[in-house]
């Protein structure tokens, strides 16, 4: 009997306890209420000298950022092909949520960016991320007025940046990771603890290099306090973020019908209210006409227009068809669908087949140590590249959208075309995306 009191008590002790323990917390661990102590090892957290686990509330909210739930989708085009391309044949994939801007990149954005490069790096480097220019100049167009002013005047700020190259918008996207997460850690008071050297420990995204293309370590993202990397968006969370069908939802996962255009309806009229009639997006209507007549200039733009033109779509992202083309990520190869997986599908350099069956202009650089010049001319029937900021290879990159320049037929998010990412066009800019962190959809 004084055995079977002894194992009760006991039995009591263990359940104060351990009710005790569990009423000093709200339920199970999360990321961001861990609890004082690991539930693994039992040691305590954040003891000097040991393991520190910093407070957490969330991933910050980037700058023009907007949150895309993800979702199974249906990439593709899926009523016409005029092309005969068979290029982007439909298929199910699911695609995580992300984060994409709400506007395409603008000319006041790039101006920023070119003054703070201008400061903290090289003269070779801040010229070799100048827009281009001449991408208006045309021998039998006059559009001199948009090579001098279309970058620079005031009245342009808020006009999609053009004339940047698919390189270009990277080396912007590692900038904006840097000096974003600058000012985030400013604001919570770490800059000093992390920055060491001045800003140094913040310089580049993850171990690439930063604007002066100098290797420095990047601020912890354990410190809680920092974005992940602004980048291009993938062509499926572009392709998926223009069809926006969370507007097209009835009784849980049904679907009343899919989109052509980021809107709904075959037509590119507004078919609502006061501005009834009124096109939707900035396109070519058809040969010569960019916009209308004269006291009805309809689409209202003969060149690109203000970022916030138009209504966003039901993500609430602006001129995701028309205005101008975007650059995503991917490498251009006709037959990805067939090859990429069904979740988060990308395709990647250098991945899968021979790169010469499609890319052009490799550069000698950085394949000295394999080939001789003239064993690597007779290999490419290329000649030599010296020009050593860019990588090996000239690579066709994908670009989505339409433009200005474009007829209604590349409005559609799943139409596609591809370009060398070192050239650029006065139709082609693009927008930033960012993975969402810290979640499982």
């Amino acid at each position: 009997m004084k055995n079977l009191v002894n194992a009760l008590t006991g039995s009591a002790s263990v359940l104060a306890v351990a009710v005790m323990l569990s009423s000093c917390g709200s339920g199970t661990p999360t990321s961001s209420n861990p609890g004082k102590y690991s539930t693994t090892t039992g040691l305590e957290f954040n003891e000097e000298g040991g393991f520190v686990v910093n407070d957490f509330s969330g991933q910050p909210e980037g700058p023009n950022l907007i949150f895309i739930e993800g979702g199974r989708t249906v990439l593709g085009t899926f009523e016409e092909d005029v092309l005969n391309s068979n290029d982007n044949v439909e298929r199910a994939v699911t695609v995580a949520s992300f984060y994409m801007d709400e506007t395409e990149v603008a000319n006041i954005n790039w101006l920023e960016y070119e003054f703070y490069i201008r400061q903290d790096s090289d003269e070779y480097y801040w010229k070799n991320n100048l827009p281009d220019t001449t991408v208006w100049a045309k021998d039998l167009a006059f559009n001199d007025s948009y090579v001098d002013h279309y970058y620079r005047y005031p009245g342009f700020r808020y006009f999609p940046v053009v004339g940047v190259n698919w390189r270009q918008a990277i080396n912007y996207c590692k900038w904006r990771t840097r000096v974003v997460n600058i000012k985030l850690a400013e604001d919570a008071g770490l800059y000093d603890e992390y920055a060491g050297a001045g800003d140094q420990a913040f310089a580049g995204a993850e171990g690439d290099p930063g604007s002066s293309g100098t290797d420095f370590p990047r601020i912890p993202l354990e410190s809680g306090v920092v974005l992940p990397n602004y980048r291009l968006p993938t062509e499926a969370e572009w392709e998926y973020a223009a069809q926006a069908l969370i507007g097209t939802q009835w009784l849980d996962e049904n679907q009343t019908h899919r989109r052509l255009y980021p809107w709904d309806g075959h037509a590119l009229r507004n078919p609502y209210g006061k501005s009834m009639g009124y096109f939707l997006a900035n396109f070519k209507r058809g040969k010569g006409d960019y916009a209308g007549i004269a006291g009805k200039l309809n689409d209202g733009a003969m060149i690109p227009t203000y970022v916030y033109d138009y209504p966003p779509n039901d993500f609430g992202l602006y001129n995701m068809a028309g205005n101008v083309n975007e650059w995503v990520q991917d490498v251009y190869r006709p037959l990805s669908h067939q090859v990429v997986e069904d979740m988060n599908p990308v395709r990647r350099d250098g991945t899968l087949d021979s790169e010469t069956g499609y890319d052009a202009m490799w550069n000698f650089i950085g394949n000295e140590g394999q080939y001789t010049e003239e064993e690597w001319v007779a290999k490419t029937g290329l000649q030599k590249s010296y020009d050593t900021e860019n990588p090996p290879m000239k690579r066709l990159r994908v670009y989505k959208g339409g433009s200005w320049a474009d007829v209604a037929y590349w409005l559609s998010p799943g139409t596609r075309r591809y370009l060398f990412e070192d050239s650029a066009t006065s139709t082609i800019g693009f927008r930033c995306a960012m993975i969402r962190a810290g979640t499982n959809y």
